[in-house]
C-alpha cells in the first residue's frame, strides 16, 4: 500500500511520507532510532531546509502526545521502504588463473583475471 494518497493517518501528507522516507534512507533504522535521526534532521533543516515547525505544518509532530500517530506512520513507511528495495545483489570477486598465452597480453594483475560470481538473495 502506498502512503502517498491515501494516508492511514489524518493529517500524514505527502510531504510528511516523505521526510520520513528520507530519515530512512539517511539511517536504516526502525523506530526508535529512527526517531532521532529525524530530530537531527529537523534540528539542522536538512529536509528542504524545513526545521520542527516546518515539519508541524506537514503533519511531522515530535511531542510525546504525537509519538504513537508518528510510530505508526514511521513503521510503514520503514516497511515499504524495505519492500521496495528487494533483493539484494551480492557479490563475489574472485581470482581466476589466466591461461598461460595470455598472461602476456594482460596489463592489470599480473596473470588473473577477475570473475564476477553473483547470486540475489
Amino acid at each position: 500500500m502506498d502512503l502517498r494518497g491515501q494516508h492511514e493517518e489524518p493529517g500524514a501528507s505527502d510531504a510528511a511520507v516523505d521526510f520520513i522516507r528520507f530519515c530512512h534512507r539517511r539511517r536504516r533504522a526502525g523506530w526508535p532510532e529512527l526517531y532521532d535521526e529525524m530530530c537531527a534532521v529537523a534540528r539542522r533543516g536538512l529536509y528542504h531546509g524545513w526545521g520542527f515547525a516546518e515539519l508541524a505544518e506537514h503533519g511531522i509532530a515530535f511531542g510525546l502526545a504525537e509519538m504513537p500517530r508518528l510510530a505508526g506512520l514511521v513503521v510503514e513507511v520503514a516497511r515499504q521502504e524495505s519492500e521496495r528495495r528487494g533483493r539484494v545483489l551480492v557479490a563475489v570477486v574472485a581470482p581466476m588463473p589466466l591461461p598461460s598465452e595470455t598472461r602476456d597480453e594482460a596489463r592489470d594483475d599480473a596473470g588473473r583475471a577477475q570473475v564476477l560470481v553473483a547470486a540475489a538473495g
